[in-house]
């Protein structure tokens, strides 16, 4: 399965340092027992105001990381699957998310004194051919794009989200609210947790982005769909996103990991040569004048010596 996956984190314009964290782990680059074709993208945003949550952040990114290690799922069949936290995957996925949990839960218990101990958001996702599996505790969030448009996106487990889900705040007031931060749901802060799973089913051409509230936040969901319908590679598509949400005031570490599913050869290979040749052109137009002034030189010299016999 061909996948253009790229990943990116920025501290933002107000933080003094990133407590993001993601990861990228490909079955042509790493060690995978857990599938044979695909990829695990992991986000995790260590919560600001609390301690160390940049090390909560990459402790979890390291410990879900480990079900790579775990022999491959069997398939089940339609008719033995009654809850969609048992299928494929996703059992796995949980657990993985409680390790994470009772792993800096108990460091917290062990090391961390005081009521704002350390703690993260987690989102992962497995993509295999057919199939997008998705793992969420916090408020980083997934979306599933195609055509331009939002099919599906997780939700976020914020105080805002349960204001608007309970009637207490409209949508547009919550996109006002200075709590957008407040996180109901974490890893790490309560020895137990509740994860939220998902089952996508992509096809060729859509897209997958998983992102930090660094990004939401300061990116409206339209301004999203714009920058993607332009076009581009997941890494230009990543940098746009990010560079806007800087230029929209940056308050929070953005990070943004963007998958293209089985992209088009030959709209890839343009995108490609056009971002190459960004990168490059000065030095390709500046390589091409000094080998035409070279030819021109050479051939003046010749003509001039002919003349001069």
């Amino acid at each position: 399965m061909k996948l253009d996956i790229a990943g990116l984190s920025d501290k933002g314009r107000k933080k003094e340092k990133n407590e993001d964290f993601f990861g990228i782990f490909r079955t042509e680059s790493t060690d995978i027992k857990l599938f044979e074709d695909g990829a695990l993208l992991i986000v995790a945003d260590g919560l600001g105001g609390h301690i160390a949550g940049d090390v909560a952040s990459k402790l979890a990114v390291s410990l879900i990381k480990d079900i790579l290690k775990q022999e491959p799922w069997q398939e089940n069949k339609n008719d033995e699957v009654k809850d969609l936290r048992d299928e494929g995957p996703l059992p796995l996925l949980r657990d993985a998310f409680q390790k994470a949990n009772e792993s800096i839960y108990k460091t917290n218990k062990d090391l961390v004194k005081g009521s704002r101990p350390m703690g993260t958001t987690a989102l992962a996702a497995i993509i295999i051919p057919g199939k997008i599996y998705i793992a969420n505790v916090g408020d980083s969030r997934a979306y599933h794009i195609r055509n331009g448009e939002i099919l599906e996106y997780t939700e976020d487990h914020s105080w805002i989200d349960e204001q608007v889900k309970q009637g207490l705040m409209s949508r547009s007031e919550a996109e006002k609210d200075t709590r957008k931060h407040v996180v109901t749901r974490c890893i790490g802060t309560h020895a137990d947790i509740e994860v939220d799973v998902y089952r996508w089913h992509p096809v060729s051409g859509d897209i997958l982005l998983l992102c930090t509230d660094g990004l939401t936040n300061m990116v409206s969901d339209e301004q999203i769909l714009e920058i993607i319908r332009k076009g581009g590679t997941a890494g230009e598509i990543a940098q746009k996103l990010v560079n806007l949400a800087n230029e929209n005031g940056g308050k929070d570490n953005i990070t943004a990991i963007v998958t293209i599913i089985e992209p088009k050869i030959f709209q890839q290979l343009f995108l490609k040569t056009r971002l190459f040749w960004r990168k490059h052109s000065g030095k390709i137009l500046k390589l091409l004048f000094l080998l035409i002034y070279g030819f021109l030189c050479g051939t003046l010299g010749y003509f001039l010596r002919g003349l001069m016999k």
